[in-house]
């Protein structure tokens, strides 16, 4: 894989997800849908379908292309909620299925989103949100320190496993991998029972090792 490879906004999701789903998809090249993404992928299809408007002070654009050419990340925006003329202000909305989360799977995704604006329209983004599909309403999101290094984090992680080329362990967290929809195609319990890579890497590391002490 090319070091240089830009990174789409929805992979990152992946990645914080799952390294292993991450690399599958986006390495691989394979994919599996289950209810959970053909609901989803509904979903964005509704959403884009939707065409932009004015209310008031504030500019509805939706399917909004956004990238950033310092971190190689790049993808559409659901909503962009764009209000003021003089002190114009940005924010960002990533729709999705659902409900929220813990973790900060979708946050990261959104604050790549706004690190995108702020290198493209020379700004500063303090929140935006998420809307979830399940519970029908918003959750604010504020991009603090903590979530921007989180995802500069994840995208450096994202852009050091493309350019290895090579796909992860699974990860042992084995709730996740049942909601996944390439569980099927991971075989995640498999890779767990079976320890004979590491069987056989240990032998290799012992035997380097001796010819080692032996020269």
């Amino acid at each position: 894989m090319d070091a240089q490879e830009w990174i789409q906004l929805s992979a990152l999701q992946h990645y914080a997800y799952c390294p292993r789903q991450f690399a599958l998809i986006h390495i691989e090249q394979v994919w599996a849908d289950n209810f959970f993404t053909a609901h989803g992928n509904l979903l964005h299809e509704r959403v884009d379908s939707y065409e932009s408007e004015q209310r008031g002070n504030t500019r509805y654009e939706r399917s909004v292309a956004v990238l950033s050419q310092q971190l190689r990340i790049r993808g559409k925006l659901d909503l962009l909620e764009i209000e003021g003329k003089s002190s114009t202000q940005y924010f960002p909305v990533e729709y999705k299925r659902g409900k929220p989360k813990r973790e900060d799977w979708d946050k990261i995704q959104l604050c790549a989103q706004a690190l995108c604006l702020e290198e493209m329209r020379e700004t500063s983004i303090e929140k935006g949100a998420l809307w979830y599909w399940q519970v029908r309403k918003r959750e604010p999101v504020l991009f603090d320190e903590r979530l921007r290094a989180v995802t500069c984090n994840a995208i450096e992680g994202a852009h050091a496993l493309l350019a290895t080329g090579k796909t992860p362990m699974p990860t042992d967290k084995a709730k996740r991998c049942s909601a996944c929809s390439l569980v099927d195609l991971c075989e995640p319990a498999a890779f767990r029972r079976d320890r004979s890579g590491a069987y056989v890497d240990t032998i290799f590391l012992e035997l380097r090792e001796s010819e080692s002490n032996e020269n």
